[in-house]
């Protein structure tokens, strides 16, 4: 980007981090916001929650600097602090709960991040950057050679060193990086995983901007269904084809590999153990940082179902169909406060009285009313068909949702993870779709589980019919990962 006069001074008007650090209450919403949300890979906070963490952070601030330091209260703070002329918090309601949520903004995280380099470090390393960075040259180098000799001729070159460090190794020449070294690469680790985080809060504002144009588009839309369709499409593709959806696809890929997870883990806890990163004493967060990362990457990949879910509710809506006049009014409604939303009239636009409970007493109720005998009319009964099957009044069956908890949790004992897929192969289904709508229940009451909308497995299982003959039948679905 061009630093230039104009681009500067747009920032400086619009950018919500150039307008947090030019806050007077700057130290404050950084502070706490740091400490709140960063520090503990918080994403997702309750109103009330955050509310009394503020209040108690305020009476702190109000005890030692005087009560006229901080005089609004609390939610009136996060309020404007989620307002469209700060845009440091964002202020949503989730799926299933009326209480309004809390969460940073990739702004504010950024704003926080470099005030965080402003700090003085006693210990500034830069071997370990340099091999980095020599290391995705060579990468890049490697990875764009189309010529299939040279490629040879490299992989020869990489093994003969490995052979001549196996020789030496082999000899008592075991080469180990000093103190100053493992700090320096520890540090630079520490500085990636926190930057990784940060970037996950901006994809996933990305995906939710996509999301809030979507919904826009079909308030607005008035054209026929498979036009918007095509159109909403075309740009859900664009998304997930660019370099930052192929990159998150690749990452999450990588991440949700147990293996990749154990390996991370073996590896943390080795490295944590040594003296001189002992010295450091590294953040007790730094043992499940990858942890942190799969927890980041489901609230996106979160973000991208609601999207998937927006499209088939679309799809699914026909009422519009049969009343077309009430579905015009919504939308009327909807556009109309579209083209309210960055200019809202000041003051209060409505009151809602405050509820009561509406007391009767015994006497008042009114005493009970027979209905109304229903009229027999006098027909003579006539006999009906005795030569109906009954056996399927007999035929009903009953799944077991105790005898598949138990199956899935045995799966769960000796690996962090499993698919539904591979449960059913370790199991075959015995009672067809009802048991896998089963195991689909269980996986969205007893269990946690992650949805991976990108990969689709196939569930098969065999169904007599009729006839006495056997059949295969077949479920196409989203991959479903229990998680231990």
């Amino acid at each position: 980007m061009n630093l230039d006069y104009a681009t500067l001074d747009l920032l400086r008007q619009n950018h919500p981090a150039w307008r947090l650090l030019n806050s007077p209450h700057a130290p404050l919403v950084a502070s706490f916001l740091q400490r709140v949300f960063i520090v503990p890979n918080v994403r997702v906070m309750a109103q009330a929650d955050l509310a009394e963490t503020l209040e108690d952070e305020l009476f702190a601030l109000r005890e030692r600097l005087g009560a006229e330091a901080f005089p609004k209260p609390a939610l009136d703070y996060l309020n404007d602090w989620a307002g469209a002329d700060k845009g440091w918090l964002r202020k949503f309601y989730v799926q299933g709960s009326d209480e309004p949520h809390f969460d940073l903004t990739p702004s504010t995280e950024k704003a926080i991040a470099w005030l965080g380099t402003l700090a003085e470090r006693s210990f500034v390393g830069t071997e370990s950057r340099l091999l980095t960075l020599f290391e995705l040259l060579k990468q890049m180098s490697e990875g764009s050679e189309t010529d299939p000799e040279a490629r040879i001729a490299d992989l020869h070159k990489r093994r003969d060193e490995i052979d001549a460090e196996i020789r030496r190794i082999l000899a008592g020449d075991i080469p180990l990086l000093d103190d100053t070294a493992l700090k320096d690469r520890f540090q630079q680790f520490i500085q990636l995983a926190r930057e990784l985080l940060t970037d996950f809060r901006e994809v996933e504002h990305n995906f939710r901007g996509l999301d809030r144009r979507v919904r826009e588009r079909i308030a607005l839309w008035e054209g026929s269904k498979g036009a918007l369709l095509e159109k909403i499409m075309g740009e859900r593709d664009a998304i997930a084809d660019s370099d930052q959806g192929r990159s998150f696809r690749a990452f999450w890929d990588f991440l949700m590999s147990s293996s990749r997870q154990e390996e991370l883990s073996s590896l943390l806890e080795r490295v944590l153990a040594l003296p001189p990163i002992a010295e450091l004493g590294p953040d007790a967060r730094t043992r499940r940082v990858h942890y942190d990362w799969l927890e980041a990457g489901e609230h996106t990949q979160r973000t991208v179902a609601q999207l998937s879910q927006q499209l088939r509710r679309f799809l699914d809506d026909q009422a519009w169909l049969e009343n077309r006049r009430i579905m015009d009014i919504l939308h009327g409604i909807e556009a109309k406060a579209l083209a309210l939303r960055e200019s809202q009239p000041p003051g209060i636009i409505t009151d809602i009285a405050d509820t009561a409970a509406d007391i009767e007493l015994p006497m008042e109720r009114p005493l009970h009313t027979p209905t109304v005998k229903p009229l027999i009319a006098d027909i003579e009964l006539e006999s009906g068909d005795a030569d109906m099957d009954a056996t399927a009044l007999y035929s009903q069956i009953v799944i077991d949702t105790a005898q598949l908890s138990r199956h899935i949790r045995h799966a769960l004992q000796d690996r962090s993870q499993v698919t539904l897929h591979e449960l059913c192969k370790m199991q075959p289904l015995q009672h067809g779709l009802a048991e896998l709508v089963a195991y689909l229940q269980l996986a969205g009451d007893n269990f946690k589980t992650v949805v991976d909308e990108e990969t689709i497995d196939i569930i098969a299982w065999i169904r007599t019919g009729n006839d006495g003959l056997e059949y295969t039948k077949q479920a196409h679905l989203p991959r479903v990962i229990f998680m231990r």
